[in-house]
């Protein structure tokens, strides 16, 4: 038998060598499907529903330039809408959105508006001159550890905006108003959460005072949008971990982007007014157990004191100030099935209007005065127990009524 050339010898005792490494091949962490994440099947939308409020009419979106905000145009794009108006304050998503938007729909009429939802001028004026029939409102600062650090702005922002924009639709002869919600407004532990509350309140009393039918959508995680742990996990995969999981306890709901906008839309289509929708996403899932998904995903092996030579490790840091080990999605058991086998619709009570304007007055006074011990006592009032808070300044706490209603 002929002698191998050393090259090919050595070529071959490499590649022997290597032979364990490749029963497990290894994985961009970038393309991990977020659909191989949800640990469901993806719940389709009901065409029946789709292009309801969206063909032939004006559309305004809010936040256009966001994760959801961008998806939703997508959509409303291929559903052939009279016009699409795009609304939002970075002008660099703002170009983004519409750039990609005109490349893959070139026959769409676009309108883009840059600006903030809490000028209250600048949306009337796209009110007024567009005729807008559909409203989205998803323009919002969500990321929760922000938002907490920075309440005044937050705030400003989520409640000043939601109110500018129900007062806006219901003055302007708006056909459909939508405001995307989160579940984090459900028995709010954090400065984020108890402002998409105040919004909701916003919306269900605006639902009682005019001919917009009002309604609202809750979130659950959706993955892959700004601020999910998802992208923050694939980052941290690339470089080798370790995965940061706050608490090995935590759980959330999750769903896909598009999941997200398809139910915004036909929540809109479905809504008397006064409603909340909510998509059942099934059982919530552990971020230690996604985080784990993700590693074995990936071809990699998690390290722990039991398997030392594992790949990636995961380390608990805590949970965040306002964060919670669980969310919910309602804020009693009073959901009932819609139109949509998947999506489930609530009715909330309605507040007390007067009481609650009064209220979101003086919230956003303290804002503009930046009187933390005051905003913190004004947020409570509005949405009850808040934990978080709930000891910072106790000598006002007679003073500052618990709205209810």
């Amino acid at each position: 038998m002929p002698s191998l050339p050393f090259p090919t010898l050595l070529h071959r005792l490499n590649l022997s060598a290597r032979a364990p490494a490749r029963r497990t091949r290894r994985r961009d962490p970038y393309s991990i499907p977020p659909e191989a994440l949800l640990g469901r099947a993806p719940v389709p939308p009901d065409p029946r529903l789709f292009a309801r409020c969206v063909s032939a009419r004006q559309v305004l979106v809010t936040g256009a330039g966001g994760s959801i905000g961008s998806e939703l145009c997508r959509q409303i794009a291929a559903l052939n809408p009279r016009a699409l108006h795009l609304l939002d304050h970075s002008e660099l998503a703002l170009y983004t959105v519409r750039q990609q938007l005109a490349s893959a729909f070139p026959d769409l009429t676009l309108h883009a508006h840059l600006g903030s939802v809490c000028q209250g001028p600048l949306v009337a004026r796209i009110f007024a001159e567009a005729g807008i029939d559909t409203v989205y409102h998803a323009a919002a600062y969500k990321h929760v550890a922000l938002v907490e650090s920075n309440p005044a702005e937050g705030l400003r922002n989520n409640v000043l905006g939601a109110q500018v924009v129900a007062s806006a639709a219901a003055r302007h002869g708006v056909r459909t108003c939508v405001l995307v919600s989160s579940d984090k407004a459900v028995r709010p532990s954090s400065v984020m959460g108890a402002s998409k509350r105040i919004s909701e309140l916003i919306f269900l009393a605006a639902a009682h005072q005019s001919q917009t039918t009002f309604s609202i959508v809750r979130f659950g995680n959706v993955l892959e949008s700004s601020g999910s742990v998802v992208p923050l996990f694939r980052q941290q995969l690339a470089r080798g971990g370790p995965l940061t999981v706050t608490d090995p306890e935590v759980t959330r709901y999750f769903m896909l982007i598009p999941e997200a906008a398809q139910l915004v839309i036909q929540a809109g289509a479905m809504a008397e007014g006064g409603e909340v929708f909510v998509l059942d996403m099934g059982e919530p899932v552990r971020i230690v157990d996604l985080a784990r998904r993700m590693i074995a995903l990936c071809g990699l092996r998690e390290r722990t004191p039991e398997q030392p030579d594992g790949d990636i490790a995961i380390r608990f840091i805590g949970l965040a100030p306002g964060e919670k080990l669980y969310e919910e999605l309602l804020t009693a058991n009073e959901a009932v099935p819609s139109s949509h086998p998947r999506i489930l619709r609530a009715r909330e009570p309605q507040p007390a209007v007067p009481a609650l304007e009064a209220a979101i007055a003086r919230l956003l006074a303290a804002c503009d005065s930046n009187e933390a011990w005051r905003i913190a006592q004004l947020m409570r009032g509005l949405v009850g127990d808040f934990p978080a808070f709930a000891t910072r300044s106790e000598e006002v706490s007679a003073c500052v009524p618990i709205l209810r209603p």
